[in-house]
């Protein structure tokens, strides 16, 4: 059955996708060439660079890649979790009840319909989607669709069919990404962001909260602020971002975990709960790290410099977990309790 790249964008289209576009396996010698430099660049991060190569590594079966978009800034953030969750993990397109993840298993099932199988290789999602002509990439790293900003999520999909490629688009930066705007830049909390277009992923707030697993330094948590799980703070700081996430639909079902995303309810958690509602939603760090939560909800209590944190943060200065210890011993430290 010989299906076109018309037919599959027509469909992405259909079920409300915003953007599609196809083009060629196997074109992302500029993405090894950017790792290297990063890995030059930061050689504190070179490990965690290191393990992006096998994104690009992709079979002979691998034939085009289709790219399509879909934006979560329709949705509101509830009060007591912004700058507390990142927001596209607060609307997580991948959770199975999602209609986002619905709409992607609709996608990929007429995808196989149609005789298209798809590969199980990955994909850097942002360049695909930039040389698709699908958006831009900014200064940030993050990619943005021109109406709706970085508040969309990218999903690509690996596929053994030759089809109709969209011409390769040379230019993805972000016009307003100019050296007079250095925003993002300027506001990243741990200075994680320096040159244009790259990043210290080691220093990155994300990067910390949900996978580091080793000590932190002592400046590095001082300014991490509040962030438990994820961090938007150079892409709220981008003018091109402006009144872009303003939605006022509830994300499905999200109300039943904000009273568990708390520092309270976090340094009080057992393994239980933890692993039966906050893992499965939030799932970066592993059904085996309440610890690490643990350890980020103890960290934005000593920088809330709030009074009412104190006994809880001595209290764990005797903790059993030296990984929870030495955070609350560095709060006794820094508030002088």
């Amino acid at each position: 059955m010989k299906i076109s790249s018309k037919q599959i964008k027509e469909k992405a289209n259909e079920l409300g996708f915003l953007a599609c576009g196809v083009i060629k396996a196997n074109i992302f010698d500029d993405y090894k060439e950017n790792l290297d430099k990063r890995i030059k660049s930061f050689p504190n991060s070179a490990k965690l660079h290191e393990s992006l190569f096998n994104i690009v590594k992709q079979g002979d079966d691998a034939k085009s890649i289709i790219v399509f978009t879909q934006r979560h800034n329709m949705y509101k953030v509830p009060a007591s979790l912004n700058n507390v969750i990142g927001k596209v993990y607060q609307m997580d397109p991948r959770v199975s009840y999602s209609r986002e993840q619905q709409k992607n298993a609709l996608f990929e099932d007429w995808l196989k319909l149609k005789g298209i199988k798809i590969l199980p290789s990955g994909v850097p999602v942002r360049l695909a989607a930039a040389k698709a002509g699908l958006g831009k990439i900014g200064r940030n790293n993050f990619f943005y669709d021109l109406k709706h900003g970085s508040y969309v999520w990218i999903n690509a999909r690996v596929v053994d069919k030759e089809l109709e490629y969209d011409s390769i688009e040379e230019d993805i930066a972000l016009s307003s990404c100019n050296d007079e705007c250095q925003n993002c830049v300027s506001s990243c909390p741990t200075n994680a962001l320096s040159n244009a277009f790259s990043m210290d992923r080691s220093r990155c707030i994300t990067h910390l909260t949900c996978f580091e697993q080793t000590s932190i330094n002592k400046d590095t948590l001082s300014r991490m602020g509040s962030w438990l799980y994820g961090c938007d703070v150079c892409q709220d700081s981008c003018p091109f971002n402006k009144d872009k996430f303003n939605g006022s639909e509830d994300y499905p079902l999200l109300s039943e975990f904000e009273e568990y995303l708390t520092p309270d309810r976090i340094i009080g958690m057992d393994e239980e709960t933890y692993q039966n509602t906050v893992n499965p939603r939030f799932w970066y760090m592993g059904k085996d790290n309440l610890w690490q939560w643990k350890r980020n909800a103890l960290r934005a209590m000593i920088n809330s410099s709030d009074k009412k944190y104190h006994s809880i943060i001595k209290e764990h200065a005797n903790h059993g977990d030296q990984r929870i210890r030495e955070i609350a011993q560095w709060g006794i430290e820094k508030l002088l309790i």
